[in-house]
């Protein structure tokens, strides 16, 4: 994993600049495109890391489209997107698959000039109306990070309620026993429709069933740096006591985290340890480095192109898969600084 040293030789840019982007430093206004390329650096080294356990190049080409949820500026806001993207590309780079950006109109995804498809990855939560344009465009599509038909389409999703679950025996076995939350109460489901958030929901369930949910300990913002921030300034404000630990919904809710509760004075993980869910190459970046629930977005996008690979039709031959399957990617923790054993 690069360091921030190394980033700053990468992009010519200071440590202080790069570690004020990956914090989410509020106060700190850089433009978009320095944003973007300090995070794909980041992205860049970790991958060359992995890259040579790839499998080898296939003899056949194929033409890949992409369709992503989210637009290039949207995705500076949630870099997961950003990463998952970029791991679909890099894939395909190393297959030596060609890849065709889907132009996004209005409620439909178009070719933006007349190619042959011979499949879509689309990355995100998606309408009805823009799966049936995808439809239209291949028959030979796969969902990551959402599973909207599954008996029509290849889908690669998260085990949340398995990393959930990591999460929280990893916190009590640390002794951690007054455990909040911080995220959405409502989200997207796999078909972009308002729906109870599942991380949330499968964190009360969890602390139910260990009779040690409490309500007053639940951060409720949205998934990003700002409105984390908002929420935990009012969560104080109102004089509640400090958790003893939190599980954060995404990253950007744990950096937002991190963020605010320094600035007020708190040290991270000796007043509180936190846990976010993601672990894109950022949280080993930020201060303190950020244990994870690691949802392997590496192998989600590789698991999705070989997926597409059996159910595309290749120089005429028939697809070695005809029945769609919907494939859950196991999470794992990656433990790091922002936790530690709850002091009594």
């Amino acid at each position: 994993m690069a360091t921030l040293k190394e980033l700053a030789e990468r992009t010519g840019y200071s440590t202080a600049t790069i570690s004020r982007v990956l914090n989410g430093d509020a106060s700190f206004s850089v433009p978009e495109a320095v944003r973007r390329r300090i995070l794909e650096e980041a992205d860049k080294a970790n991958y060359r890391q992995t890259r040579s356990r790839r499998g080898r190049t296939p003899k056949s080409l194929l033409r890949i489209g992409i369709a992503e949820m989210l637009t290039p500026a949207q995705q500076l806001d949630d870099p997961y997107y950003l990463y998952l993207g970029n791991y679909v590309r890099q894939v395909c780079m190393d297959k030596k698959y060609v890849c065709i950006p889907l132009e996004a109109r209005a409620d439909a995804f178009v070719l933006p000039r007349v190619e042959r498809l011979d499949g879509i990855v689309a990355i995100g939560y998606f309408s009805i109306a823009q799966i049936d344009s995808l439809a239209k465009l291949s028959s030979n599509v796969v969902f990551i990070d959402s599973s909207p038909f599954e008996s029509k389409f290849d889908s690669v999703v998260v085990g949340y309620e398995l990393g959930v679950s990591l999460a929280l025996e990893f916190l009590v076995k640390l002794g951690h026993k007054r455990i909040g939350f911080v995220g959405p109460v409502w989200k997207f489901n796999d078909r972009r429709q308002d729906a109870l958030e599942v991380r949330r929901q499968l964190f009360i369930k969890r602390m139910e069933a260990r009779k040690k949910y409490d309500p007053a300990l639940m951060i409720d913002c949205t998934m990003d740096v700002e409105a984390t921030i908002a929420a935990w300034k009012k969560y104080l404000a109102e004089g509640k006591l400090l958790p003893s630990a939190v599980l954060c919904a995404n990253e950007e809710n744990a950096v937002g985290t991190l963020n605010y509760l320094q600035q007020q004075g708190f040290t991270i993980p000796e007043d509180i340890s936190v846990v976010s869910i993601n672990d894109t190459p950022r949280s080993e970046l930020v201060s303190p480095s950020l244990t994870s629930v690691s949802i392997n977005t590496k192998e989600m996008a590789a698991t999705a192109l070989r997926m597409l690979a059996e159910r595309a039709q290749i120089a005429g031959r028939e697809p070695s898969r005809t029945l769609p399957l919907k494939v859950i990617v196991p999470p794992s923790i990656v433990v790091r600084d922002s936790t530690a054993r709850e002091v009594f």
